[in-house]
């Protein structure tokens, strides 16, 4: 069961738009991540929740999508997000070396509870931070670190397995399949 939520949780980048996640559903991922593990139980993470069409509007122009994609500008209007999840940090809380690894932990809980509704995600971590934070008056001890796309995928992700050497790119092809290498198992586990 795990091992299939891990393989359907994939970079979504296309979304059925028309189809909402409502607020309660993002609360529901939201606490997922608020359950989970963080380093020091420093719990330094906040969160601003996305559904609204003018918010969103707010965040979509700023955000970079798929840097291997050179010829894709990003999904286009009605395959856009429904829905954003703001990750920010409470620069109050000491150690940002363990924030870094908390956000990892808290995307991961987020999104496999994503797949587990139905839906799919993508960590954004290329968008204009100073635009954004301005947009949604984030500022004094929060600083905005991520932006989590959630929606419906529409999309066809394939995993390819490739060799240790192979080039690990994701790419596209004729068909718009997104493609989506993953190094063997024999090839990432050292033998003594």
């Amino acid at each position: 069961m795990m091992e299939q939520l891990i393989e359907k949780n994939r970079s979504y980048r296309k979304f059925h738009e028309a189809e909402e996640v409502k607020m309660a559903t993002l609360k529901e991922l939201v606490n997922l991540a608020r359950l989970s593990s963080c380093g020091m139980n420093m719990q330094s993470l906040r969160y601003i929740l996305v559904t609204d069409k003018e918010d969103r509007e707010k965040i979509y122009p700023n955000l970079k999508w798929a840097a291997f994609l050179k010829d894709w500008e990003g999904p286009e209007e009605g395959q856009r997000p429904p829905a954003f999840i703001l990750m920010l940090k409470d620069k109050s809380k000491p150690n940002s070396a363990v924030v870094q690894v908390d956000m990892g932990i808290a995307c991961q809980s987020i999104l496999l509870g994503a797949v587990e509704k139905g839906l799919g995600g993508c960590i954004i971590g290329a968008f204009d931070k100073s635009k954004v934070s301005e947009a949604f008056n984030i500022r004094g001890n929060l600083e905005l670190q991520l932006v989590l796309a959630i929606g419906k995928p529409d999309q066809t992700i394939v995993l390819d397995e490739i060799s240790k050497d192979a080039d690990t790119k994701y790419w596209r092809d004729r068909a718009g399949k997104h493609h989506v290498p993953k190094i063997r198992l024999k090839d990432v586990i050292i033998e003594k």
